[in-house]
């Protein structure tokens, strides 16, 4: 297990080499720094490797995040339009302070009566996806193909999937669509499980994000820019709480039509963006990541998720037409699903919240707004002279993370195609072992 995990890190290390590390990514585009409020940057692999010859594709197995959505909960916005109008009223806003109090009371009014809901952005993600999904596949999506949609029982999960399929409908009114979003089948779209998710900020977890924090965060340049005494904001205000609402502002705008008018980046320096992207980063690493300091076992929230992929794989393997089935939820599915999965390395184990980032691991990366795992299934041509006749030898799975080409902790002779006996061997095996343990 030790030798795996080494692997893995060095697999991980590898991939991060061959791109930019996330200090240059983020000072490049500091709307990476965002975290979870990162809108869809679209795929950036542009070619996908061919598939292996005499094989052609004949099912896609999908689940995704909701499209961009405007703040969840009132006070995401309340909190700091009250710290800052308190501060006004008694004269202790600068310039800056008036600025930007008034800017996120725009951003407020835009989302009044709709938190927590897609944005117009959010529902032309989902039809961008889907539309590249038909053109990437057009075989998955030809004819009279059935595609089975499910989404979370949440509006922004239901409307990205109704986006999507009306995308799917315009391109082929012929699609045989069933979409359904029911309590019934939450119990692998969002499993809850209360016994693992106690277990998420653990005392060694817990110690280690707050000893960061006291070691890393630094709100007084940003505080000062806002508050004309410094006296003032250190006696009336929770500094590091308002300055993580600010971030968080800055971050979610990207999300709305506000986009368009106003920013709030300007209020924060890259090594500050930096700095807030990397403690939060580390915290979805620590609570839904592979982290060791808590046992390493939350991405197994997700155990129910990856067997009904399998399930529905083997299901829709058996059909002589191809078919497709689409899932919709949330980034808290998203990202231990990948983790779990092993996508690219993301399974490292790293216990030094300093070495996170340097190892590779980027949030960013896996769960941006619209974020999506796509499984490709490829079987032989009829007649094709590599097919042994066996349907879990023949069939060749492909995995796609935010729609660029993604490795797997897998043997392949050509990545990044994989083979589905070797694929369920290895995870139902790995899901076998973790429910034998409990």
């Amino acid at each position: 297990m030790k030798r795996n995990a080494t692997f893995l890190c060095l697999l991980l290390a590898t991939i991060a080499g061959l791109a930019q590390s996330p200090r240059e990514e983020i000072s490049s585009n500091i709307r990476l720094s965002a975290n979870n409020y990162l809108a869809y940057p679209g795929p950036q692999q542009a070619e996908l490797t061919p598939a292996p010859e005499g094989y052609e594709p004949v099912y896609l197995s999908h689940y995704g995040r909701h499209g961009s959505r405007y703040f969840i909960e009132k006070s995401d916005y309340q909190h700091t339009i009250d710290v800052l109008s308190r501060a006004d009223s008694l004269g202790q806003l600068t310039g800056k302070g008036r600025e930007v109090l008034d800017k996120v009371r725009r951003m407020q009014r835009e989302a009044s009566g709709r938190l927590g809901e897609l944005t117009l952005l959010g529902a032309r993600q989902h039809r961008q996806i889907a539309r590249r999904m038909y053109e990437r596949w057009p075989e998955v999506f030809a004819d009279t193909a059935h595609v089975d949609a499910r989404s979370t029982v949440v509006i922004r999960c239901i409307l990205s999937m109704e986006n999507a399929l009306q995308e799917l409908i315009r391109l082929n009114p012929r699609l045989k669509v069933r979409h359904d979003a029911s309590e019934h089948d939450m119990y692998y779209m969002n499993q809850q499980d209360t016994t693992l998710f106690k277990e998420k900020m653990n005392p060694p977890s817990k110690q280690a994000y707050e000893q960061w924090e006291r070691d890393h965060a630094r709100p007084e340049r940003v505080m000062s820019s806002l508050f004309k005494s410094r006296k003032y904001w250190k006696k009336h205000v929770d500094s590091l709480k308002l300055y993580y609402h600010l971030y968080h502002l800055a971050g979610v705008v990207q999300n709305s039509e506000i986009r368009h008018e106003l920013s709030l980046y300007d209020l924060f320096t890259t090594d500050e963006l930096y700095q807030l992207w990397e403690q939060e980063n580390a915290w979805w690493y620590l609570a839904y990541g592979p982290n060791p300091l808590n046992g390493g076992l939350q991405p197994y929230t997700q155990r129910n998720l990856l067997r009904n992929i399998i399930s529905e794989a083997d299901s829709c393997l058996a059909l002589k037409r191809p078919c497709s089935t689409l899932r919709y939820g949330h980034e808290t599915m998203v990202l231990p699903l990948t983790c779990l999965l092993g996508i690219n390395g993301y399974d490292c184990q790293v216990s030094d919240l300093g070495q996170i980032a340097r190892e590779g691991w980027a949030d960013y990366r896996i769960f941006p707004m619209a974020a999506n795992l796509q499984i490709v299934f490829y079987r032989p041509k009829e007649n094709c002279p590599n097919s042994t006749g066996d349907i879990e030898e023949d069939v060749m799975v492909k995995v796609l993370l935010n729609e660029n080409e993604a490795t797997l902790p897998l043997v392949s002779d050509n990545p990044p195609y994989y083979r589905w006996a070797d694929f369920k061997a290895y995870y139902e095996k790995k899901l076998d072992d973790f429910d034998a343990s409990r």
